[in-house]
């Protein structure tokens, strides 16, 4: 590989990474180098109720704006006709509901919201009965109960009357940015009748468009990743503080572009996201479902697949640690300047492997097949000699047993064995969590070069698509590189061997009727 030079005129890739939790405006050069970045915290969500989770849709928007203009006061962010082309990366799932001229209805549904809709009639005539045949009734009532647009349809009626457009996050942003009704296939990902065999919106008398009010004229236009979505507007381009026209890439969501960026192009390196969900993908040229009528994602590039499993409230469990026991962490790296989670690594190296018998199931929020409706999480073996530093080790311990039993499962269904893994996301930047992984899955485990990961994938998709790099091959191979990387342990693998095989897949089975009975006692989770 070439090392990164000083950039060509016009070559600058600027990726708009739109997360949970903040905004980030980042410019790449050609070799995946991070020249200036800038980041622009927002509010995750408001909770008018319980289990609710809302935004104003104008949040990401202001923020964008923001995120642009502290990204041309660094002197790396200058000139901005050094850029050759934008590409926009949301958070997945998140619905914005608007009238024609594009104006929110309603506050956007984030992806962490949990309402249901329930008691809608299950699917009927031939199809429901094939469903009821191969087992997957549940998994289609699932979808019903979990749709946005039935909760907006049943709750919010005179809403869904005028709505006119029905889309994710990322639809509502392109659109601003290149003012049409557009979006990137490959961020189709959430309860919408999208075929993701064909990577198109499914055809008619689909059964998906059966089980929720969506209409087709509802739906914005759909561009494979690495064409262009348009060129930005000149009301966009005021807002941003960007040349007019300049090219609008379509990409695809943060978990995709993070399995770009991550490098993980073939099913032979299992890319593992340590974010608000934590993840594990492989990338696919086949279409492979690890569990019946749960489809694999659109990968960042065309006629790909990504193949997940993930744990809904991944590294979400840190967080809650942080709040609930961090306070000293939170006060040390206050008064020097850096972050508790950087601080939590002196945690792990107060613990040995298996934290002392304690060991945590974290499936906390229900699922639709594995884990099923019924799902709680669980932590046993837990005695007094037992402090928060093990609680800490057993949070990342279950959640790395959870990724390498749901990376299992995909490679049994695809036949291919990842031999390496990768490591992306917020807890990618502990080494502590980076051996701890390489221990549990028993591989090679190493974390990009950047901690940008999701942006520098849809710099890549930029890159191919606006013909600086041949393919999308080529420009991951000139963009992404290890950066640092762990050996498994013989002797962590074999403590954490045992536990894996012997307690952690034996848990769920063994807990599951007790779930059950919880739901049936208290009638929580409700049923649909």
């Amino acid at each position: 590989m070439t090392a990164p030079g000083p950039a060509r005129s016009a070559d600058r890739l600027l990726a708009i990474d739109v997360g949970t939790q903040s905004v980030r405006a980042l410019l790449f050069d050609p070799r995946g180098a991070l020249l200036a970045g800038s980041r622009i915290p927002i509010e995750p969500y408001v909770s008018p109720q319980p289990g609710w989770a809302e935004q104003d849709p104008e949040v990401y928007w202001a923020a964008m704006g923001a995120a642009c203009a502290a990204l041309r006061d660094q002197p790396a962010g200058r000139p901005i006709e050094a850029i050759a082309g934008l590409a926009l990366t949301t958070q997945r799932g998140t619905v914005v509901v608007t009238d024609r001229a594009g104006r929110p209805l309603r506050p956007a549904m984030v992806w962490l919201d949990q309402r249901r809709t329930y008691g809608l009639p299950p699917l009927g005539g031939l199809t429901g009965l094939a469903f009821r045949a191969l087992r997957v009734r549940d998994t289609v009532a699932a979808f019903q109960a979990d749709a946005e647009a039935n909760w907006i349809a049943h709750h919010e009626p005179t809403v869904w009357a005028a709505a006119e457009r029905y889309g994710l996050l990322s639809a509502f942003l392109s659109t601003r940015l290149v003012g049409r009704w557009v979006d990137a296939d490959a961020c189709q990902v959430g309860y919408l009748p999208f075929d993701f065999r064909r990577r198109r919106w499914a055809a008619d008398g689909d059964w998906r468009w059966r089980v929720a009010p969506i209409r087709r004229e509802q739906l914005p236009d759909l561009v494979p990743s690495g064409e262009p979505l348009g060129s930005l507007t000149p009301a966009a381009a005021d807002h941003l503080g960007l040349p007019a026209g300049l090219p609008v890439m379509a990409a695809a969501a943060d978990k995709a572009c993070e399995v770009l960026g991550s490098g993980a192009l073939d099913p032979s390196v299992a890319a593992l996201s340590y974010g608000t969900a934590a993840t594990v993908n492989t990338t696919h040229r086949r279409y492979v479902e690890a569990v019946p009528l749960v489809p694999p994602y659109p990968a960042a590039v065309p006629g790909a697949y990504s193949l997940e499993i993930q744990v809904y409230r991944g590294y979400w469990l840190v967080e809650w640690f942080k709040r609930q026991f961090g306070d000293r962490e939170v006060a040390r790296a206050a008064a020097a300047g850096t972050s508790p989670e950087a601080l939590f690594d002196e945690l792990l190296e107060a613990t040995t492997p298996g934290a002392m018998g304690l060991l945590l199931q974290p499936t906390w929020t229900p699922g639709v097949r594995v884990p099923g409706p019924e799902a709680k999480g669980a932590v046993i073996g837990f005695s007094d000699v037992h402090t928060r530093a093990h609680l800490y080790r057993a949070i990342l311990e279950g959640l790395a047993y959870a990724l390498r039993e749901g990376l299992e499962r995909s490679e049994r269904r695809s036949g291919v064995r990842a031999a390496e893994v990768r490591v992306a996301g917020g807890g990618s930047r502990s080494r502590g969590a980076l051996q701890l992984t390489a221990d549990i899955f028993g591989r090679p485990a190493a974390r990009p070069h950047t901690d940008e990961a999701a942006g520098l994938g849809a710099a890549i998709v930029a890159a191919y698509g606006l013909g600086l790099h041949r393919d999308a091959e080529t420009a991951v191979r000139e963009m992404t590189r290890v950066g640092e990387s762990r050996d498994p342990e013989p002797d962590a693998v074999a403590i954490y061997e045992e536990l894996y095989q012997r307690v952690y897949r034996r848990l769920y089975p063994a807990l599951r009727p007790l779930y059950e009975d919880v739901r049936r006692i208290t009638g929580h989770p409700p049923r649909p």
